[in-house]
């Protein structure tokens, strides 16, 4: 039901004839709102509702909606697993909310995205904070499109970083990394995590990028398995480096000895 003018009439509408069955929802691109996710909240409480993907991108809902949401998602925690919120700005309020509910042991949510979100900061932030109190159950985070400086890289890596972060795979694409998040990316390579997947794509590494992440990928504590690095001007030396470290398969060449990516 992507992109069609529903309404939070619309919205409404929907709740009253879904049934159990239903598995997944695309809303995205509709202009539903606050009004319209409080109904669509409706849907998620019923004891009946089996419903797993919900996305919501690009959907005009600030902090009222992410607080329905989220107090729905508590009521009958145990059967969506994932989130999208693309394009929405929830505000430091809704991130709470939706950071509070992320540490329920109910909670069932593996994977979130906040794609050119402006809480994206915000919510590495406020998990870095919490994770220490309360272990997430949370597997992947897309913070694509956000421009991460040197700080926000520093939170970031906490967050990998921390004993208590179950997250697998973190998507980082469109996020112009400095020299400096490189290195930081590095050191979360180079530590013991679970992280099995990063995604760069178009993330202007530049060599320097490269030569950093690719200290970390040769760490035998390293446990990545995918690295996704496509760039529309990515350079002969750019992807030379990567052959060199042994990080690129190549006939001539092959995997370097303690890279774990396949």
């Amino acid at each position: 039901l992507k992109c069609i003018s529903i309404t939070d009439e619309g919205c409404a509408a929907l709740t009253s004839v879904f049934h159990s069955n239903l598995r997944e929802l695309d809303l995205s691109r509709n202009q539903i709102g606050d009004s319209g996710l409080t109904e669509i909240s409706i849907l998620l409480r019923n004891s009946q509702c089996t419903l797993q993907i919900l996305r919501l991108s690009d959907c005009s809902i600030t902090e009222e909606g992410y607080k329905a949401l989220a107090s729905a998602l508590r009521s009958n925690p145990s059967h969506l697993i994932e989130l999208d919120l693309t394009g929405n700005d929830p505000g430091q309020s809704g991130v709470k909310e939706l950071s509070d509910l992320l540490q329920d042991g109910l909670c069932s949510l593996k994977t979130i995205r906040f794609l050119k979100s402006p809480a994206a900061e915000e919510v590495c932030e406020y998990l870095t904070g919490v994770l220490g109190k309360s272990p997430l159950l949370l597997k992947e985070l897309d913070l694509s499109g956000n421009k991460l400086g040197d700080l926000d890289g520093e939170k970031l890596s906490a967050l990998l970083m921390d004993s208590h972060s179950k997250l697998e795979k973190i998507m980082l694409n469109n996020c112009e990394l400095t020299k400096k998040s490189c290195s930081v990316l590095a050191t979360v390579l180079s530590s013991k995590t679970i992280l099995k997947e990063m995604n760069l794509n178009n993330s202007r590494l530049l060599d320097s990028g490269v030569k950093e992440i690719c200290e970390g990928l040769k760490n035998p504590v390293c446990e990545l398995k995918i690295l996704n690095h496509t760039q529309h001007h990515s350079n002969e030396i750019n992807i030379a480096h990567w052959m060199m470290m042994g990080i690129l398969y190549s006939p001539e060449s092959g995997h370097h000895p303690t890279s774990s990516l396949s």
